[in-house]
């Protein structure tokens, strides 16, 4: 397949979105294509190119996990061993809890801990120390080692064990570990960094306009959960490493806990998520920040990659990279992605899941006109009011259909979330207590 067409789609599909600058890759039959539209901001525009940095959000975990797999191949962390032998400072309000956690709940999402939390620890050395400190006033949101539920405390986390490991800063640690080995020149984690460079902008959605945002990206005691800035290219070249075939990305790539309902994947690896394509194996992860999104997703039974990063928000992102994602499966491979279709609307079964469904940082909520459901996604407020750094736009409501079988399934049937499937959760009487969405667990208000 040409250049050209990838280019023409990915040309066509920012312009169909509204997106002011777009940078995709593709690794197919043993080379890299690539194909970039737009400016890195509308205010200050520079054409983007495979090199232009992206922020790359949660993509940032799958290197956390790496480098702590590279500590565990050197003899230096144990994956079943409790994370307080690391970090002996942690406290949780459950001390038992904190006890308990290993270094592999937090790979996969099953240390029971929240989403994440709003707090700036300022730009120091001791940022994540102080994240750390943090954690003693935040709940857990369920027991440890229980079901994966997406948490972004959980790798700033493990960005601290690699730092008490290694003695460095988490940073430099990464930069030691994996950017200076594998060759990723263009990767880093600073504004100081990033400014020789180019690099794009977010863009959000305001009345009707997209406006540059006012912060680039998240603090940097959130780092190791999301704050990788990269290109294209080097992304390419993270994405080789890992369809290389060494231990560490093999191991990284085998499943460690199932997932239900969840569009992210039908289990977890190391950081990966694991799903099933049409009867093919794909490895991914996406990430998101304040008006940029970023798509990696990795086929190693046929050595193919694809990246897609984009910046503006709050739906149009989204919604790029999974066109492009689906594009390049079913163009190289002839790999189709089908969306599973929602039952007829039920009254009742609306009435019965309309409420409101929270975590720590966000509001889910689900609603009914008495013909349709609909899902919006919030920011709480007192957590925007909390912050000092603008954040990510809400979600606002977008059309959701129940699927076959319990009816207890979901599938986001619009806006910038399209696709997206979560579940319910009931208790042992039938009431629904809470609701899954893109692996975040919310409990019903």
């Amino acid at each position: 397949m040409s250049h050209e067409a990838l280019a023409e789609f990915v040309e066509a599909k920012a312009k169909e979105f509204d997106i002011p600058g777009v940078a995709v890759g593709v690794w197919v039959d043993g080379r890299e294509i690539f194909a970039c539209h737009g400016v890195t901001s509308v205010d200050n525009p520079l054409p983007v190119d495979q090199d232009t940095l992206f922020v790359l959000g949660s993509v940032t975990k799958t290197y956390t996990a790496a480098a702590i797999m590279r500590l565990v191949e050197m003899g230096r962390v144990e994956l079943e061993a409790p994370v307080r032998r690391y970090v002996p400072e942690l406290r949780l309000p459950d001390q038992d809890a904190a006890a308990q956690i290993t270094i592999l709940h937090l790979l996969n999402h099953t240390a029971g801990l929240d989403t994440r939390m709003v707090a700036d620890t300022g730009e120091g050395d001791d940022a994540l120390a102080g994240e750390v400190a943090k954690m003693a006033d935040v709940p857990l949101a369920g027991p440890v080692g229980g079901r994966a539920s997406y948490s972004q405390l959980g790798y700033n986390l493990l960005g601290r064990v690699i730092e008490n490991v290694t003695g460095q800063t988490y940073e430099a640690a990464i930069a030691a570990l994996l950017f200076e080995p594998l060759g990723l020149a263009d990767s880093v984690f600073t504004a100081g960094q990033a400014i020789t460079r180019r690099f794009a902008v977010g863009h959000n959605l305001s009345e009707g306009t997209l406006g540059t945002v006012r912060t680039w990206k998240d603090t940097r005691g959130n780092h190791p959960g999301g704050g990788l800035v990269s290109s294209a290219a080097d992304q390419l070249r993270w994405a080789r490493f890992h369809l290389g075939g060494g231990d560490l990305a093999r191991r990284m790539q085998e499943p460690t806990v199932e997932l239900h309902g969840s569009t992210l994947g039908d289990a977890i690896g190391i950081a990966w998520f694991l799903r099933d394509v049409d009867g093919v194996r794909t490895v991914g992860h996406g990430g998101s920040s304040n008006g940029q999104f970023a798509d990696l997703l990795l086929v190693p039974e046929r050595d193919f990659a694809v990246v897609a990063m984009s910046n503006a928000g709050p739906d149009n992102g989204l919604a790029f990279n999974q066109a492009v994602v689906r594009w390049a499966l079913e163009t190289y491979l002839g790999v189709v992605e089908r969306d599973s279709e929602p039952i007829p609307y039920d009254p009742q079964r609306a009435r019965e899941i309309a409420g409101h469904y929270e975590n720590e940082f966000m509001t889910l909520i689900i609603d009914t006109d008495g013909e349709t459901l609909t899902v919006e996604c919030r920011i709480k407020p007192e957590i925007r009011a909390a912050s000092e750094a603008e954040l990510p736009a809400d979600l606002p409501p977008a059309g959701l259909g129940l699927l076959p079988g319990t009816g207890d399934e979901y599938i986001v049937t619009g806006g910038g979330l399209v696709g997206q499937r979560g579940f319910l959760t009931r208790d042992t009487d039938g009431a629904i207590i809470g609701a899954d969405l893109a692996g975040r667990l919310f409990n019903r208000v």
